[in-house]
């Protein structure tokens, strides 16, 4: 006998009909002996919905209420498919985040988990009752409800998995596993059936939509083994593991890209020690993350040009931020554009085998696209180039790592 935690998104959860056909397949699962917690989002746009509730209320809301509205998707998914799962003869109750209780730090709308009390779900687990435990929320020590995030039932699946000891994370979505890249982009894209923590890790942060980064990370850390897989099919999904349980690494696994990028050059900018931090510091305080970072002085070493690339979302704030603090940092001018978008090649095989970042460079070349900044880490190079050449880009660079689908 394992013991299962199932994470079914919204998607999954779209209506009644599909909660019901998850039921039939939790079913299967628990016909074979299985011990089984199941983690549920809010049906697909019920959160979207409760947001906008509360904007139409006002638009200067009090936090602790907001997350009140938005985590009751949650409380209603677990209780329909609680009942659909008794109707169909399992033992189930649904549980949310403050009776289990998972203790959170307190901030809300986006709080990180501090402790899981699972006492109580072990010993209902051993009774061969279903756990159906409402995602994306806990509750902080003043008593409060607290959220966890957009996406954040990935990171209430792996939090739990881990205080479980379970066997096995399962996430279900609409896709049926993780991809070499985008097949909406890439019709020749392969389903990986392993890919390591670090590249999951690299994509999702790339703006592979598959699992929240956070998840993700909490995963390596506790080592729970995760996967990926449909709730729409019943094919394999692909197992996110450590990478030692990976023989023979590929050189590279996939190719991702991120088209929520905005480019910022600050230009003229006195070279001397310390204009980066007077530069960044403002962004950071104003909570804008900054990714690629590249620096060219001129040749009389008297000025620089520092550009570097945000979230599109954030690019008319931190255009503010600069222009406010002008005076102190003494710039000639700001050049922005948010018509770009961030290319990488990923792979933990790129840290024995030199030239990838050589052939990413030479077929970008032969393609006539121009590379902007090329960031880098132990597995994975970085480009920020012309969103126009998205395509063109990621389908070349997919065929000549020789990813495409035979």
């Amino acid at each position: 006998m394992s013991r299962y935690l199932l994470k079914f998104g919204g998607t999954s959860l779209a209506d009644i009909n599909q909660i019901q056909n998850i039921a039939s397949r939790i079913k299967v699962i628990s016909d074979q002996g299985h011990e089984l917690a199941v983690v549920v989002s809010a049906m697909s746009g019920k959160t979207n919905e409760l947001i906008s509730m509360v904007s139409e209320v006002s638009a200067d809301y009090c936090p602790e209420e907001y997350d009140v509205i938005v985590s009751s998707g949650e409380q209603v998914s677990a209780g329909l498919l609680a009942i659909s799962l008794k109707k169909i003869g399992l033992n189930s109750r649904s549980w949310l985040g403050w009776q289990i209780p998972i203790i959170t730090e307190g901030v809300h709308s986006f709080s990180r988990i501090k402790d899981i009390n699972v006492n109580a779900i072990n010993i209902t687990l051993k009774k061969r009752e279903i756990a159906v435990i409402a995602g994306f929320q806990g509750i902080s020590s003043s008593g409060r409800i607290t959220t966890l995030g957009r996406g954040g039932s990935d990171t209430s699946a792996v939090a739990l998995a881990a205080a479980l000891k379970a066997d096995r994370c399962d996430i279900y979505t609409d896709v049926d596993g993780v991809y070499t890249s985008d097949p909406r982009l890439v019709p020749k894209a392969k389903k990986l059936n392993k890919v390591t923590y670090e590249e999951m890790l690299e994509m999702a942060s790339l703006g592979a939509k598959v699992l929240q980064t956070r998840s993700v990370e909490l995963a390596k850390n506790k080592k729970v083994r995760l996967q990926v897989l449909s709730s729409f099919n019943n094919v394999s999904g692909t197992m996110v593991v450590d990478e030692d349980e990976i023989l023979e690494k590929e050189i590279v696994s996939g190719i991702a890209y991120s088209p929520n990028e905005a480019k910022i050059t600050v230009s003229g900018v006195s070279d001397k020690p310390g204009i980066a931090a007077r530069i960044f510091g403002p962004l950071a305080d104003s909570d804008i993350n900054v990714d690629m970072i590249v620096q060219n002085i001129s040749l009389d070493k008297k000025t620089t040009d520092l550009t570097f690339t945000i979230t599109r979302n954030q690019l008319k704030q931190a255009i503010n931020v600069l222009e406010k603090n002008k005076d102190n940092l003494g710039y000639e001018k700001i050049i922005s554009n948010d018509k770009v978008v961030k290319v990488s090649v990923v792979g933990v095989g790129m840290r024995s085998h030199p030239g990838v970042a050589q052939k990413m460079f030479s077929i970008l070349g032969e393609k006539n696209i121009n590379i902007h900044v090329i960031s880098t880490s132990e597995i994975k190079v970085s480009v920020l180039i012309d969103e126009e050449y998205t395509e063109l880009a990621v389908r070349s660079l997919h065929t000549v790592y020789g990813l495409d689908e035979n």
